[in-house]
């Protein structure tokens, strides 16, 4: 691994303040045993395809997004939540290259495979902003949300790592933010998916810590 790109990346620090979670697409679609992609999956006889998915989900996303939202919340500092998928019946407004997916997953406003994962219940007073793109800067109004909030640094965690939360977390360095990618609260297919955006994050898009460092830097 070439290291001399990295040198030249955003230096920041996350503060409360200016700081604030994103949490992407933490949705029965993708993210439940019971609904949407293992869903159907599970009737093609496939699960066992998505095992490294779910597995790290249960084990790694979930318990640390629950911690990095309760340091966060703790601090007073901002938390979003974004979610992906159609807000029409024939999922026409959704991006065309992500279309075929989202029918397959039923994942559309009103069913349960839209709702956000048990685990992970929003706040009455926490922002829920729904995307029909992969990236969330693209179709959300987010910017201007985190602007208005005094919002320089942003924290992503979700999934998956290469798709939505990547996109986003990439179209967000692209306007300004200093951005955190949290290599244990997000999760994609495998680990050479994993570990391959990393470490291509890491050159000039953003810093890549645990959900521990986070949280550490946080409370700084």
């Amino acid at each position: 691994m070439t290291t001399y790109v990295n040198e030249f990346s955003l230096k920041f620090t996350i503060r409360p303040a200016t700081t604030a979670l994103l949490v992407v697409d933490m949705q029965n679609a993708t993210g439940s045993l019971d609904h949407g992609l293992a869903k159907m999956l599970r009737a093609q006889g496939r699960l066992e395809e998505s095992r490294y998915r779910f597995e790290r989900i249960e084990k790694f996303v979930v318990p640390n997004t629950q911690k990095l939202l309760a340091a966060f919340r703790a601090a007073g500092a901002p938390v979003i939540f974004i979610t992906y998928g159609a807000e029409t019946p024939d999922a026409s407004d959704v991006a065309r290259h992500i279309r075929a997916f989202v029918q397959a997953t039923g994942n559309k406003i009103g069913n349960p495979e839209h709702d956000i994962v048990d685990a992970l219940q929003p706040l009455d007073h926490e922002p829920v902003l729904n995307k029909t793109t992969m990236g969330a800067f693209g179709s959300t109004g987010i910017d201007s949300r985190l602007r208005a909030l005094g919002v320089t640094e942003i924290v992503v965690v979700g999934v998956s790592t290469n798709n939505c939360v990547g996109m986003t977390a990439m179209e967000a360095a692209d306007k300004g933010y200093g951005v955190v990618l949290v290599s244990d609260a997000t999760g994609t297919c495998s680990d050479r998916m994993q570990n391959a955006f990393e470490e291509m994050f890491l050159r000039l898009w953003g810093r890549v810590l645990t959900a521990e460092e986070t949280i550490a830097e946080l409370r700084g």
